[in-house]
């Protein structure tokens, strides 16, 4: 078989830009994550030449006994990873992962609640400008002024309008969920309790944040992020949320197929598997151990170098930082800088944001890429103090380009993909 670069120079270039990119640059929004090699092996693999309609021993067509075997082997190394009684792995990523928990458990109308957007909440958790919101009656919860979730809110919206299904779960939040309030609240009123753990999966199977397994009825998760597969999604069903529903597991598979997609891509779910496996030997610990250990390392430097957090630190991968002290609406522009100077992140609005979300007043930024580098806690402080220098000096060409030569340098000291 002739090498791509022989057949397609033009994709062989753009993916070499890639790579080069991918090793040169401190990546640091937090949704991502570099895969093993391994698990590149697996989802590069012939398995994306089959369409596997339907579950394991249960297909639509023939020619399955490979995949059955893959799939089966991913939910099991699920199971035991979380500790869960019922794993879906078709899911093609997070969103319709959490839209048909929606269609298992409610009718269109229902009421939902699930933290804003803007205070750091997924728009599939009921943002008004998802189908989430636009099939069900969404009412969202929101943060405090210290940039923790207000209860006082959620007990007042549970009581008040009996939410069927209460989400619990984020994309910019970051300090520990804890997942007890929410348990209770959603008891009171019987309602589902379904937690996102997409971007904590990693750390909930590293044991460096509390599980929500004892807690919730529905567990939803990405594969990429913290758990470092390919980009996937999981719905797990809890000892407790088939003692609510003894039907929910079955109720969640007919939703996800034929509810909600039709051939699962067995190639993701192999990558996925293999990614399970390597999450279930004792190095993994150590792995989401420092991640969390180098968040709160960086969080230090920024702020020692005089840059504002929300909540003022964190419990877990991912910082967000508020630059309403040097203006509004800098997210964007700030985020570009950081990039010309070497470090990736994302622009991102922060609770009760002066400004638009498109033209956000804050950045979002963790540490799992960087930590999966090999990257430790001294590392941390010096990125602090880049990140620090552009947010103060973003118009600095020069110095972005001074710094992005010096992570240049430090990122030849933590190689990755050497084979690529």
């Amino acid at each position: 078989m002739k090498e791509l670069n022989c057949t397609d120079p033009e994709v062989d270039n753009i993916i070499a830009h890639e790579v080069l990119r991918q090793k040169e640059v401190l990546n640091m929004i937090p949704s991502e994550n570099y895969v093993s090699p391994n698990v590149l092996k697996a989802i590069g693999s012939v398995l994306v030449n089959k369409y596997a309609e339907g579950y394991p021993t249960k297909r639509y067509y023939q020619g399955n006994a490979n995949t059955d075997a893959i799939e089966l082997l991913a939910i099991e190394r699920a199971k035991k990873l979380f500790g869960v009684e019922h794993v879906n792995v078709q899911p093609h990523s997070g969103s319709p992962a959490n839209f048909a928990v929606y269609m298992a458990t409610l009718e269109p109308g229902d009421t939902v609640t699930g933290l804003a957007l803007p205070d750091g909440g997924h728009l599939t958790h009921g943002w008004k400008v998802s189908a989430t919101a636009k099939f069900f009656n969404s009412i969202q919860y929101h943060v405090k002024e210290d940039g923790l979730i207000d209860f006082d809110e959620v007990r007042k919206i549970a009581k008040e309008n009996k939410p069927k299904l209460i989400w619990c779960g984020a994309t910019a939040y970051p300090r520990e969920f804890p997942f007890e309030e929410f348990s209770k609240i959603a008891d009171e009123i019987n309602a589902y309790l379904a937690v996102d753990i997409a971007h904590i999966a990693g750390l909930v199977a590293g044991g460096v944040h509390k599980s929500p397994v004892s807690y919730a009825h529905i567990i939803t998760t990405t594969t990429h992020k913290t758990l470092r597969g390919p980009r996937g999604g999981m719905i797990m069903v809890t000892k407790k949320g088939l003692e609510k529903d003894p039907e929910l597991a079955k109720k969640i598979d007919k939703a996800v197929f034929p509810g909600m997609q039709g051939g699962p891509h067995e190639h993701t779910i192999a990558g996925i598997a293999t990614a399970l496996g390597e999450a279930l030997k004792p190095e993994f610990k150590d792995y989401a151990s420092q991640i969390v250990k180098n968040a709160k390392a960086l969080a230090e430097s920024l702020m020692e170098n005089n840059i504002k957090l929300v909540s003022n630190g964190t419990d877990t991968h991912l910082i967000l930082v508020d630059l309403t002290p040097f203006g509004i609406g800098l997210g964007k522009y700030i985020a570009v800088a950081l990039e010309n100077a070497g470090v990736c992140l994302n622009a991102n609005s922060i609770p009760k944001d002066p400004s638009t979300p498109f033209k956000p007043s804050g950045i979002r930024l963790g540490t799992p890429i960087l930590t999966t580098r090999g990257m430790k806690e001294k590392e941390m402080k010096q990125v602090g103090k880049y990140i620090a220098d552009v947010i103060k000096d973003y118009q600095n060409i020069e110095l972005q380009n001074k710094i992005k030569q010096e992570i240049i340098k430090l990122c030849a000291e933590f190689p990755v993909y050497e084979g690529l």
